[in-house]
């Protein structure tokens, strides 16, 4: 796969006070003094993995996905131009602000921006955390994941299939259509949620531990930001809670997120819902939120539960190595 990771996010807020303490105190990235009127946000080696623009709006601005090589920034450009989708390269000053060597822009079939761009620059200034923590999980992973909400999910899954080779994970129906692709061993770092009005639903970042998580769950209910409660996902096995963002999407915080074998992976169907048990969403209509709750009351019912650690190889083999 040519597109290995995603990079890194842009949201547009005018709350840029906000922003600074939510991603750096509760989320526990790294500001960064980037200049002029943006925040910028390290997660690890990488110059910048979050950027927000003192822009009205509070939406997502741009997702920013890595290519393995230079070469794929044309290929990628030669078959969306091919598929009528117009294509910009970025300029030296953009590639500058998004600290890349290359990259090229455009928008997919309901408007966000895409952003590809070939080797990402680095730093050997150590990683401080806003909050302590034992650090994120990046690397060949990316930052983590976005997810994005759709009116009609047919219109957008064969654009990222079929021209940007985003390999589907899995896929459910009910209670709302939720489609998970993977572009590396996370078993999912773009999702879309269909049935509902169109904008930005979140993004994941995991963590090394799971205290990591609960500490920053304590730090949510503090603030009252809680937006789903504590809860595991069924297809990614991972245990996280999401918070409302100052810009009102939200992020989610995670650890034990599922590794997968995309050359074995076999895309499927799945009726079990999104979550074991937990990730009630408070802000829900009633109706919508009872199915939810009455999917994970079934699967208790039925003793439904992610495997054991030692059937998980690398969940176990990360928890060896910590011992």
């Amino acid at each position: 796969m040519a597109i290995c990771a995603l990079g890194y996010l842009g949201v547009r807020s005018d709350n840029l006070d906000d922003w600074s303490e939510f991603a750096g105190g509760l989320l526990g990235m790294q500001k960064v003094d980037a200049g002029g009127q943006n925040l910028s946000f390290r997660m690890d080696d990488r110059k910048q993995r979050l950027v927000v623009a003192n822009e009205p709006g509070d939406a997502l601005s741009f997702m920013g996905w890595e290519v393995e090589t230079a070469d794929d920034l044309q290929r990628y450009a030669q078959r969306l131009d091919t598929a009528n989708i117009a294509v910009q390269p970025g300029s030296r000053d953009l590639a500058d602000r998004r600290f890349v060597e290359q990259l090229i822009q455009f928008d997919d079939p309901a408007g966000n921006r895409i952003e590809l761009f070939y080797k990402p620059m680095v730093t050997t200034d150590r990683f401080v955390p806003g909050r302590p923590h034992s650090g994120f999980k990046t690397g060949t992973l990316g930052m983590g994941h976005a997810v994005l909400c759709v009116a009609d999910p047919d219109l957008l899954v064969p654009f990222y299939t079929d021209l940007l080779d985003f390999q589907l994970s899995d896929y459910g129906l009910k209670p709302v259509p939720l489609y998970f692709f993977h572009v590396n061993g996370r078993h999912h770092s773009f999702a879309l949620v269909g049935g509902g009005s169109a904008g930005f639903h979140h993004f994941m970042i995991e963590f090394g531990t799971l205290d990591d998580v609960g500490q920053g769950h304590d730090l949510a209910i503090e603030q009252d930001l809680i937006a789903y409660t504590l809860g595991r996902h069924t297809n990614d096995w991972i245990t996280s809670f999401y918070a409302r963002s100052p810009s009102g999407f939200f992020v989610e915080s995670g650890w034990g997120g599922r590794i997968i074998d995309p050359a074995a992976w076999e895309p499927h169907e799945t009726s079990v819902g999104p979550s074991f048990w937990g990730h009630d969403r408070p802000y829900l209509r009633e109706e919508l939120r009872r199915k939810f709750k009455e999917k994970r009351l079934e699967l208790a019912a039925r003793g439904i539960q992610a495997p054991p650690i030692v059937d998980c190889p690398w969940l176990y083999g990360e928890i060896a190595k910590s011992g």
